[in-house]
């Protein structure tokens, strides 16, 4: 087992004269510094995904006229395709050096992406493409999160971790809200913006952004470098040797860790990972088509109405987030998991189509109007007062599955917004305590990219069942698939134990 340290190479902020006592006091005080640096740092990535995120298609359209909405498609997945591939690659390589350096790589590979994002305009030919690599390079950059949640994870107690856990998920909520919100407060500068010719620079609404999460990628560098310091501490607290490269802390880390850890429980963990963050892929995807075609919304009421609905659901996350801290104590990991999924299974369940009231259809509008007759296609396109509204009429199953009403809608919403939280910041929670003492960087890749896997699949999932079947077909999916991880949480339930529960040295 690992001793207690005490010196100045793991407490480097503390003075050659400190007793003993202020030493480790400086040293909590440092540990928490640095976790409060792996917040700041998930807040930046969730800002960096989320602060274009509103504009992608404009100016997808301004710089590539032959883009359409498919390769937008590709251009959103790109993202959680570099952070898949990433996530393992930074976890091996913060297991085995000082977590600076993965952590420095990623944000400058971060920040040049956004630069590269800023000036996909510039090339003569094939916009798309560099829109594209560059948000798949932005993406990578972000596969750093498999860090972050490991530090954070090998720093604190099991009695600290799930508040911190629960801190960084609310941190990585806030930038989902602010990422969007500085995306508008930007767009006061317009589409012509400003020029800065000696750079070849189009400074703009769409550009803008792109340089702010840049800035932001410095002073996280800077608070990385200056602020982070290696620590780790057991599972009661006690402050173990800084996981680095040397031959001697080598040791020390392998006599630690020679229990073996549960593989059931971690492939179930990320099982159940991937299901959450499938989930809310198919949720925040078909939010606006959902809208569009059950409430006759035009695309601008759609964006503005789910705009400030997903701003809700941000908030109540936040609040979520706190309420689990405190439940989690008394009552557990698992049963909030387990509560977690049962009401997100409810959210999805509500929205099954009932009764016999039936989408408005657009092709039923046009075919009643007189002035059809009088109006060509393209003066109806070109008119956006005209913009038809409703179900497509190519949708089939619009003409016989019942409208979903927007109290539905909106009790779906905030149930949603209850269990995903809940359930993601438990996933984490409860995977490392199983992973216990052991370096935790590759097992934390490996989780981040599962939740990458399933961000990249859940939108596919969801627009060609929904587009196809209809809502009734891909909710009931859904709800399938919660129930059948329930039951995988239920069956295994015995095994998703803390490693030093399962080895006799605490108690559940």
């Amino acid at each position: 087992m690992s001793q207690l340290v005490d010196s100045d190479e793991t407490t480097p902020l503390l003075g050659d004269d400190a007793s003993s006592d202020d030493s480790q006091d400086e040293d909590y005080k440092s540990r928490w510094r640095s976790i409060r640096v792996m917040y700041f740092t998930m807040f930046l990535s969730s800002v960096g995904f989320t602060i274009v995120i509103t504009s992608l298609w404009p100016y997808l359209q301004r710089i590539d006229d032959s883009a359409n909405a498919s390769f937008l498609g590709w251009v959103v997945a790109a993202y959680s395709l570099g952070q898949m591939i990433a996530s393992p690659i930074f976890g091996l390589w913060s297991n085995h050096r000082p977590r600076r350096e993965p952590l420095v790589c990623s944000i400058l590979i971060n920040l040049s992406a956004n630069i590269y994002y800023a000036y996909a305009y510039l090339p003569r030919t094939n916009n798309k493409v560099h829109m594209l690599m560059s948000r798949a390079f932005v993406g990578f950059g972000a596969g750093n999160v498999a860090v972050v949640r490991s530090y954070v994870a090998g720093a604190t107690s099991l009695k600290e971790r799930t508040s911190a856990m629960a801190n960084m998920s609310a941190c990585q909520a806030l930038g989902f809200i602010l990422g969007p919100a500085l995306q508008a407060c930007l767009s006061f500068i317009g589409e012509k913006g400003v020029t800065v010719n000696i750079l070849d620079l189009q400074l703009n609404m769409y550009t803008a952004p792109a340089f702010l999460a840049a800035a932001f990628g410095i002073v996280n560098i800077l608070l990385v470098l200056l602020v982070l310091r290696e620590h780790r501490v057991d599972d009661h607290g006690r402050h173990l040797r800084a996981i680095n490269y040397t031959s001697e802390d080598r040791v020390d880390i392998c006599e630690e860790t020679e229990e073996t850890i549960d593989q059931v429980a971690v492939l179930t963990s990320n099982a159940l990972f991937f299901v959450v963050m499938f989930i809310f892929a198919v949720f925040e995807t078909i939010a606006t088509p959902l809208s569009m075609d059950m409430f006759a919304w035009t695309r601008k009421e759609a964006v503005l109405y789910n705009g400030i609905i997903i701003c809700c659901i941000g908030f109540e996350s936040i609040l979520v987030f706190v309420i689990v801290k405190v439940v989690s104590k008394r009552v557990g990991d698992r049963p909030v998991l387990l509560a977690g999924l049962a009401i997100i299974f409810v959210g999805f369940f509500i929205l099954l189509p009932w009764g016999n009231h039936y989408p408005k259809i657009q092709w039923a509008d046009l075919k009643n109007n007189s002035l059809v007759s009088r109006i060509s296609e393209a003066t109806i396109a070109s008119n956006s007062s005209l913009e038809p509204t409703g179900c497509p009429y190519d949708q089939t199953w619009c003409q016989y599955t019942p409208a979903i009403h927007l109290a539905q809608y909106i009790s779906s919403d905030f149930l949603i917004g209850v269990g995903y939280p809940a359930c993601n910041v438990m996933s984490y929670t409860l995977y490392s305590k199983i992973l216990g003492p052991k370096p935790q960087g590759v097992y934390m890749g490996w989780l981040t990219a599962s939740g990458s896997g399933a961000r990249t699949l859940g939108p596919v999932f969801v627009s060609q069942i929904y587009t196809v079947l209809g809502p009734r077909w891909a909710f009931s999916l859904i709800c399938g698939m919660v129930v059948g991880a329930i039951v995988l949480l239920i069956s295994l339930y015995h095994r998703l134990i803390a490693f030093s529960v399962r080895h006799g040295r605490a108690a559940d």
